[in-house]
């Protein structure tokens, strides 16, 4: 954004220009809003925009659509990557804004903060219903704008917990990162003690069907090998026998996706998890920072709930899964928790979290700095070259670089592998030939200035398989 003197002195020159020019520079042209459509031009734009009926904010880049209807609880209400959208917007409250009322919850979907923990045991637990916290109106405010842009969104004092919240958050020119800054402030005149909770509603809806479901569905996280949980993650809600959850052998915690009302809750300490649309391609990774020697809420930092159907038993002990509207909806909510926060009054504390979109493919192995791995990365050796494969979805756009090393870990070089971008699957196979009689390779993404974004994967290379 630029200062107001230089606006002004801009504004001189352009009446300067408008006098001896007027026969080819018309006010009309003048005025003519500036495209950001093409992915060269590396800026991103904030604009009010009607979506669905609400008034909104939309934040967008060559990559990113942020959509934020501030009146609903500040919620960042869509977020859309090269034309997919990923969360879902529930259609029978579309356009509508109810105030907090005791004893009801509007759930219009999208992305928002909420409190931990949850319940009506007594004061140090929040209900969760429509109040102050989930639906009032936050303010909107920009920051910045152009190479970067960034609002915040300010949400009303809560009495009731003693918490005001708000959030900043950042979506650069150059690509499809988003940043987020959660800061929680303790309004009251005495200590309060809470944990911040990032909740993201996934469509899970069949994009063919008005009452299906998408049936290739995926999340991930690691699960903690040290885990204080049975069976590494602890179900909350739901039937313990579960076959749409559970640890595979790699270590990742799996959540297939199915209709059934489930809230699992782990004690992730890796910083990421992962949703995986299987059907469209398109996946988001969301990470935070892990804080050992802090205090987790139910000692949960990461947790999943899966919308619809509940099992109930009845007073005499028989089960049914009687008919709920609220189960209807299809979507899949990620959830990352902050450490609890004491705070004395007038005190504050934060949560920073990222989010990277990129394209996914039918498999999953990981994450890693750079990107996803769907099948990682082979090399093996092949007169006198070795050949690369694998298959990636990247995080920024830019070049994939293999650095190789010799046996005794010795630097031998760089080669340019591949142009790459998050709005395309990586699939790898290619025959490079290395700087010298290498060993060991990995795969970097580097951007466009040659800056090292971080590694994809690192292996062993190995020979050829004669057979």
């Amino acid at each position: 954004m630029l200062k107001p003197s230089l606006v002004a002195h801009r504004f001189r020159i352009f009446a300067l220009l408008f006098v001896f020019l007027s026969a080819v520079v018309t006010p009309g042209a003048a005025q003519a809003p500036k495209e950001n459509s093409s992915p060269g031009s590396r800026e991103c734009r904030i604009e009010a925009i009607d979506f669905q009926g609400w008034r909104a904010q939309q934040i967008s880049n060559p990559w990113m659509k942020l959509i934020f209807v501030p009146q609903n609880g500040g919620r960042l209400m869509q977020v859309i990557f090269a034309g997919h959208p990923y969360l879902f917007v529930n259609p029978r409250l579309a356009g509508q804004y109810f105030p907090p009322t005791n004893g009801k919850w509007f759930n219009y979907g999208g992305d928002k903060l909420w409190l931990l923990p949850e319940g009506n045991d007594d004061e140090q637990h929040w209900v969760g219903n429509s109040d102050v916290i989930d639906d009032g109106p936050f303010t909107f405010r920009k920051l910045s704008e152009g190479n970067r842009c960034e609002v915040e969104l300010t949400g009303p004092a809560d009495p009731q917990t003693g918490i005001q919240f708000s959030r900043t958050i950042r979506l650069d020119g150059d690509s499809p990162q988003v940043r987020f800054h959660a800061s929680m402030k303790n309004i009251s005149g005495h200590t309060v003690d809470w944990s911040m909770q990032s909740v993201s509603q996934y469509n899970t809806a069949d994009a063919n069907s008005a009452t299906g479901f998408n049936r290739n569905f995926w999340t991930f996280t690691p699960a903690n090998p040290g885990s204080s949980y049975l069976n590494r993650y602890h179900v909350r809600f739901g039937p313990a026998q579960n076959s749409a959850v559970g640890v595979r052998d790699d270590g990742l915690f799996t959540v297939h996706y199915v209709p059934m009302a489930a809230e699992l809750w782990l004690d992730s300490t890796d910083g990421w998890l992962t949703v995986m649309d299987g059907t469209s391609g398109y996946a988001m990774v969301e990470r935070f920072e892990y804080e050992p020697l802090k205090t987790y809420p139910g000692k949960a930092s990461v947790i999943f709930w899966t919308n619809g159907v509940e099992m109930r038993l009845s007073s005499d002990g028989i089960p049914s899964l009687p008919a709920d509207p609220d189960a209807a909806p299809r979507y899949l909510e990620a959830e990352l928790n902050s450490p609890m926060c004491k705070l004395r009054p007038g005190e504050s504390c934060s949560f920073d979290t990222e989010w990277f979109p990129t394209r996914a493919g039918s498999e999953f192995r990981g994450v890693s700095d750079a990107g996803i791995l769907a099948k990682p990365l082979t090399a093996t050796t092949n007169d006198g070259g070795v050949r690369l494969s694998g298959s990636f979805g990247v995080f920024f756009p830019g070049h994939l670089m293999a650095r190789f090393y010799d046996e005794h870990g010795s630097f031998l070089g760089n080669v340019r592998v591949a142009d790459v971008s998050p709005t395309e699957m990586v699939s790898l196979d290619t025959k490079v030939s290395p700087p010298g009689k290498a060993a060991r390779v990995s795969l970097h993404l580097e951007d466009e200035n040659g800056l090292d974004l971080g590694s994809l994967n690192e292996i062993k290379i190995s020979a050829e398989d004669a057979r």
